[in-house]
């Protein structure tokens, strides 16, 4: 395992190219058979991430175009919540679609309503091929894999996800071809067409059904990790009612209630910023980013890492360091303010992680972070339910939500 700041940033950032690589496990090959941006490695996942990266900047992410979008959603989803009046729910299935209709818009272009049968279906899908991993039955599988695809088990029902998720996206590819303009793409999947044309490079692998994996890897890595950070944010909002007070008041202050929030409000709205910053370095849904691998022999810290031995990223003990966070195990929002209550960068606050493997939606999820959280602080004070007490236990899966659990929605 590899912690600590200063040799995620050597080995990382410094030794970038010899930790590129991801080491193959059976259960993400049989999940992505070597295809996808997350596990995959070499000239193939750069020339992947490569035009992952560039598509999303072309259709916005950073800037205004989708800064309106996710407006837009942020209004389905705070009209949704008011159907509740204020009565006990979940909210983790609506926040869920709200972050997952971004990506669908990137991806798809378009959207679904909250209530679509098969928008469900997918939300599904995805969860149970995330949950396996890093649980049990994925670490069963890993260790004896012929044996274990002869057994029942959760293993099996996440392979079965996968192969009723691929029709899914392979309905909307077919569609995409029908009636696709090239001279105008409308999201990712016109461009990636377009680039299975025109693109001379067969090791780079643009095809249809790399296009699949791809789109699978989107929505994993875009909607579980966005939606449970919020899912922690309204629990932590509960739970520490004074903090949620003194959001409210600093969004009263500067925006009020005659128009929504704006990316551009950051700045004037330090202390929310500040516990957005303190609801991800708490609920660390990362807890281990997915392996590496050293492609030749190297030394981090003064330790020989040899060729071919894979690499645990653990970002816990770095975002509760205490030489940078007074009080690493409370939730504290001064953790990201200075002594006048300006809002506080942290060179050490990396939970999207560093280097050439970082998240590649970091700034999409960025976008997503502020603008979901501000609006839900906006439009609602978010009590807990009378009688029950809310807990911070965490679910096994590869982006860590709470425990199910019930809050009530009351309209400001």
């Amino acid at each position: 395992m590899l912690t600590g700041y200063k040799n995620f940033k050597e080995a990382f950032v410094e030794r970038a190219d010899i930790f590129t690589d991801r080491p193959s496990f059976p259960v993400s090959e049989r999940l992505s058979e070597g295809k996808g941006l997350i596990m995959t490695s070499g000239h193939m996942w750069r020339q992947q991430r490569r035009f992952a990266l560039s598509t999303l900047k072309y259709f916005g992410v950073g800037k205004k175009t989708l800064e309106n979008a996710i407006l837009q959603e942020c209004r389905f989803l705070c009209d949704t919540i008011r159907t509740e009046r204020g009565l006990p729910y979940n909210p983790h299935r609506d926040l869920v679609s709200a972050v997952s209709n971004i990506i669908c818009g990137l991806v798809f272009g378009h959207r679904f309503e909250y209530d679509d049968h098969n928008f469900h279906l997918m939300q599904k899908y995805i969860d149970d091929i995330l949950q396996l991993p890093i649980s049990t039955w994925g670490r069963l599988y890993d260790q004896f894999p012929t044996l274990m695809s002869l057994l029942p088990g959760k293993h099996q029902t996440a392979f079965a996800s996968m192969s009723k998720l691929k029709p899914f996206i392979q309905e909307e590819i077919r569609k995409h071809k029908e009636d696709r303009d090239p001279f105008d793409p409308r999201d990712y999947i016109d461009c990636y067409l377009d680039e299975i044309e025109k693109c001379n490079d067969s090791e780079a692998e643009f095809t249809e059904e790399n296009l699949i994996y791809c789109a699978v890897d989107l929505f994993g890595a875009g909607t579980e990790t966005t939606s449970n950070t919020l899912n922690w944010g309204l629990l932590f909002m509960v739970k520490y009612p004074e903090v949620q007070e003194k959001v409210q008041s600093e969004i009263d202050q500067v925006i009020g209630q005659m128009r929504q929030p704006l990316m551009d409000d950051r700045t004037h709205l330090p202390y929310t910023y500040a516990v957005i910053h303190e609801i991800q370095r708490v609920a660390n849904i990362i807890t281990f980013t997915p392996p590496r691998m050293a492609n030749k022999d190297i030394r981090v810290a003064g330790h020989l890492i040899p060729k071919g031995v894979i690499v645990f990223p653990l970002l816990k003990p770095i975002l509760e360091d205490k030489n940078e966070y007074s009080t690493p195990h409370e939730f504290n929002p001064a953790h990201f303010l200075d002594e006048n209550g300006k809002f506080l960068k942290k060179e050490n606050f990396v939970p999207f992680s560093i280097g050439k493997r970082m998240c590649p939606g970091e700034q999409l999820a960025r976008m997503e972070l502020f603008l979901f959280f501000t609006s839900l602080m906006q439009n609602f004070t978010f009590l807990p339910v009378e009688g029950q007490t809310l807990n911070v236990k965490r679910t096994i899966s590869v982006s860590a939500a709470p425990e199910p659990f019930h809050i009530r929605a009351i309209p400001r």
